[in-house]
């Protein structure tokens, strides 16, 4: 990046507030500028399209294209393409779904400017931001079984309250089967019981409700 020329940078977050804060910090930057804003995710593909800005900043939730969608639909346009994920969810499956898409870096909605500006910098230059809490929770992630695409829907049926009938009934599989799925999930996660499941779960970004 040359010292002369500013960073630009096409921000994507469907909360016009958290548009227009951002915006409002990064325009206080003498080495950095906003070339577009888009509200979902088909407009940041389309708008980095038309800019070919230095970095995306990305909300990984956003209505008709995600974040996480669209990080990759970015870096199949252009490979070396920088993508900084701005995010409230910190979960470590929503951190992990973020890296795999492509983003360079992860950024929480909690982030001060004096945190957000330097992750902006770092990954325009080509560098790996994660911050102190994020990459605890990487590496915490690493003691962790991963569930299953089956023991996933089983989960998120639970979430729903259903019952382990309804369960059964609605992934055409027995009850049988749901309570065994049920026991690997409880000791994957290393809980006890259901509720402590649902709690565990959410936190770290397996489901949301």
């Amino acid at each position: 990046m040359k010292p002369d020329r500013k960073i630009r940078i096409l921000i994507a977050d469907d909360h016009y507030i958290v548009r227009i804060g951002v915006a409002a910090v990064v325009n206080t930057q003498p080495d950095m500028e906003i070339v577009a804003e888009a509200a979902d995710g088909a407009q940041a593909i389309e708008l980095f399209e038309k800019h070919k800005p230095d970095l995306v900043l990305l909300d990984s939730r956003m209505a008709v294209i995600s974040g996480i969608e669209a990080a990759v639909a970015i870096r199949k346009l252009q490979p070396q393409a920088r993508v900084l994920m701005l995010t409230a969810f910190d979960g470590d499956d929503d951190i992990r779904r973020a890296f795999e898409a492509g983003a360079q870096g992860y950024v929480l909605k909690s982030a001060t400017a004096g945190q957000l500006i330097p992750a902006l910098r770092a990954v325009a230059a080509g560098e790996r931001w994660v911050p102190k809490e994020v990459a605890q929770r990487l590496s915490a992630r690493n003691s962790y079984e991963t569930l299953t695409s089956r023991e996933l829907q089983v989960l998120n049926e639970v979430a729903k309250g259903l019952a382990n009938k309804q369960i059964a009934d609605l992934l055409g599989i027995s009850e049988h089967t749901v309570k065994g799925h049920l026991k690997i999930i409880l000791a994957k996660l290393r809980v006890a019981d259901r509720t402590e499941a649902m709690r565990v779960a959410i936190q770290r970004g397996i489901i949301h409700v």
